[in-house]
């Protein structure tokens, strides 16, 4: 009876002793598997990072690894872009610099915003200008349905919706929460001054040819 007892512990720990190698093999193969991805998301955290501490060196190091398109990684949280990141804080040498190395002028984060939407609603005329110059689509909106240039009126940036308008951005686009356009909501605000003046004065989208910035 004991000598059965004993055998049935010893199958027991044998047993036990199969499922840990089992687990650890499948541990290693899961590894094996998402290292690669893990690389990849620990390159796009150092790059974000990189370009947040102005560190042009470590930025270039992974930008420039083969076949790498890192300059247009995502942060996994917000979608925000480096090149949003260098708009944010109105850098325009840093722009310029992501641009040069392939950054997307179109590449949205989790809202909907585009890096000229960014620059727009962050009353940032100089970038609302390089991204123009970079080809960024002028009439381009966000998930809310709102253009850089209602943005731009929403900002009161006389800057940035004079450049807008100049490389053709629509007065007349609505947005998708209250139905109004650029011309509409500049119309309302009192305060508008000059904008109110130029957009009331901006010829209907296609009615007039336009010329974009210049540098």
């Amino acid at each position: 009876m004991g000598r059965g007892i004993f055998k049935g512990d010893a199958m027991g720990k044998g047993l036990e002793a199969v499922k840990r190698l089992v687990v650890t093999a499948g541990l290693v193969l899961g590894l094996a598997v998402s290292g690669p991805a893990a690389a990849q998301f620990s390159d796009g955290y150092n790059f974000l990072k990189a370009v947040k501490d102005k560190d042009v060196l470590k930025a270039k190091s992974l930008i420039d690894k083969p076949g790498s398109t890192i300059v247009n990684t995502r942060d996994l949280t917000s979608g925000e872009t480096a090149l949003m990141i260098a708009i944010k804080r109105r850098d325009t040498p840093w722009m310029g610099f992501l641009l040069q190395n392939g950054a997307d002028p179109n590449l949205k984060d989790a809202e909907g915003n585009a890096p000229l939407l960014v620059a727009a609603m962050n009353g940032f005329p100089d970038g609302v200008r390089v991204m123009l110059l970079a080809k960024a689509q002028v009439d381009g909106t966000n998930g809310k349905g709102e253009t850089a240039l209602i943005k731009a009126v929403h900002m009161r940036d006389a800057a940035s919706v004079q450049l807008l308008l100049q490389a053709g951005a629509d007065p007349d686009r609505t947005d998708n929460l209250a139905g109004l356009s650029a011309r509409d909501y500049a119309a309302r605000d009192i305060r508008s001054g000059p904008i109110a003046k130029a957009l009331s004065e901006a010829p209907k989208k296609g009615a007039k040819k336009s010329m974009g910035p210049s540098l």
